[in-house]
């Protein structure tokens, strides 16, 4: 228990021994009535004990209860008996509210306040109908009024919880979608990479190549590096920027979609990969994260068929009602694998968080990457 509970359980038992003994002066004072020793004692008996309340709420009633029965049979004070009225209150209050217990309370309560009117009665010689009736509607009164604070603080403590799991599941899914986010960027910054590189490694041997022979194919071909090589390391930056704990919030600027195939394609054309496009059905705008996600697909496949390839690469993107289509094909080069390693696992696991999936098969000397990407969000 804190020193909180302590001083106001305490003030609350002055308070009461307080008006116990108000009500007790006020009362007659012949045939031992008033403030005498013996019943000063049983006051405080009949109040202080409240002190105690939160560690035994029934026992500290039942105290009360049986001095103020007492006190009731040898004076009669003016007035409800406080410390037991109180009592009443503090034990409805620190109920568990199963119903065992409750009975259990109610028939100490309903004995000890047969036992206080007995004692009035004997004390006035007649029976005690008014005082039966105000004991009744007092001690059932601070019952109910006990009993709806504790259901109230129940409530209370209850909304408190729900707050707090609201929170808790709240910052739970914050931070999925930040490992989820990062996941992502992970993956964009995979297929950036590996795209930039396998360019720059083309134009940087076409550059060796024409640097003697052909100095303006090698002047294009260092342009194309440079040009590149300052793309991919602005989007690497902001992209480790935001992985980076201490980095600005928010999400990355999201990659180019389909709209920039065509530099894609050009790019690949000048590092001396033979690419073509078809496009069919009616093309229009795609969701976000397909229109990013297909994008993503066709920049990694055309970076294997450049490292992989022999030297062409056919696309073509079928736009239908429910999914696109989007297909690469290109010839096996000699000696080389026909497809595996981390970049067709990155581009199937992009494929199935969008809902779809990604096929590749190898027939006839080629190489071919087929994936379904549903149109729905």
């Amino acid at each position: 228990m804190s020193r909180n509970h302590r001083l106001v359980d305490t003030a609350l038992a002055l308070a009461v021994f307080a008006g116990s003994l108000g009500l007790l002066a006020a009362g007659p004072h012949d045939n031992g009535g008033g403030l005498t020793a013996l019943n000063v004692v049983l006051t405080a008996a009949a109040s202080l004990p409240l002190v105690a309340w939160r560690r035994a709420p029934l026992a500290v009633f039942v105290m009360t209860a049986a001095a103020s029965t007492v006190l009731r049979g040898i004076a009669e004070p003016a007035g409800p008996p406080l410390g037991p009225t109180v009592g009443v209150y503090l034990v409805a209050f620190a109920s568990d509210g199963s119903r065992a217990r409750t009975r259990v309370t109610l028939a100490v309560v309903a004995i000890m306040l047969i036992a206080h009117l007995a004692a009035t009665g004997l004390e006035q010689d007649a029976f005690p109908g008014v005082e039966t009736l105000f004991g009744v509607l007092t001690w059932g009164g601070a019952w109910l009024a006990g009993d709806r604070t504790r259901l109230r603080r129940e409530r209370m403590v209850e909304l408190e919880e729900r707050a707090v799991r609201a929170e808790r599941d709240a910052e739970r899914e914050r931070l999925l979608a930040a490992a989820e986010e990062r996941g992502r960027i992970a993956r964009d910054l995979h297929d950036s990479a590996g795209h930039a590189i396998n360019v720059i490694l083309v134009h940087a041997g076409l550059g060796r190549l024409h640097t003697e022979h052909g100095p303006a194919a090698a002047r294009d071909a260092f342009e194309t590096i440079e040009q590149v090589a300052r793309e991919t390391v602005g989007e690497i930056d902001q992209m480790v920027g935001a992985l980076r704990e201490d980095g600005p919030r928010g999400e990355v600027e999201p990659p180019p979609g389909l709209a920039a195939l065509d530099g894609l394609v050009e790019r690949h054309r000048a590092a001396g990969l033979n690419v073509t496009t078809t496009i069919s059905g009616d093309r229009r705008p795609l969701p976000p994260g397909v229109d990013r996600g297909a994008y993503r697909i066709l920049q990694e496949a055309l970076t294997n068929a450049a490292r992989h390839g022999s030297g062409s690469a056919a696309v073509e993107l079928a736009f239908g009602r429910e999914a696109l289509d989007v297909t690469v094909e290109n010839p096996i080069g000699p000696g080389r694998a026909a497809g595996g390693g981390h970049g067709v696992v990155g581009m199937r696991e992009r494929a199935a968080l969008l809902g779809g999936s990604l096929d590749v098969a190898a027939h006839n000397g080629s190489f071919e990457l087929h994936a379904r990407l549903p149109l729905a969000e």
